[in-house]
């Protein structure tokens, strides 16, 4: 995993960024990047603020159950269409259920956030792989309307 914080300016040719989540200060840094990103594509401010809060969620997660990972935010293509992709990736203990961690309304924090089902909801398209013991990757696209 990448060490270290993102300190350079995101330019429209950039291909990849990837930002180390181990604090809440690196969900808002997270969180900035994929609004910077969306904004610099093209998306609504509406757009982006939805990447945005999809990208907070995902690294909170990081947080708070795996103590660090990282967000990796790219440019998404599939034929004509345009879009973002953002892989949030850690080594924690892994979701034992995904199924139910996925289910509407399922929190085991006991707080107010969106969860995976709010995140799934958020984006075009979702895909998650965990595994107990070794971690979990959670892949969504959100594709430029």
């Amino acid at each position: 995993m990448a060490v270290g914080h993102v300190t350079r300016a995101l330019r429209p040719t950039d291909q990849e960024i990837t930002v180390p989540i181990a604090s809440d200060l690196d969900i808002v840094t997270a969180r900035q990047w994929g609004r910077t990103l969306a904004s610099q594509r093209g998306y609504s401010p509406t757009e982006a603020t939805l990447i945005a809060t999809a990208i907070s969620e995902l690294a909170r997660n990081i947080v708070l159950y795996a103590k660090r990972g990282e967000i990796v935010l790219a440019s998404a293509n599939d034929g004509p269409k345009q879009g973002i992709v953002v892989v949030a990736r850690d080594e924690g203990p892994g979701i034992a259920d995904v199924s139910r961690a996925i289910a509407d309304g399922y929190s085991t924090s006991g707080g107010l956030g969106l969860g995976l089902s709010g995140v799934r909801r958020l984006m075009d398209e979702f895909e998650i792989s965990s595994e107990p013991g070794k971690g979990t990757t959670v892949t969504i696209k959100r594709w430029k309307r």
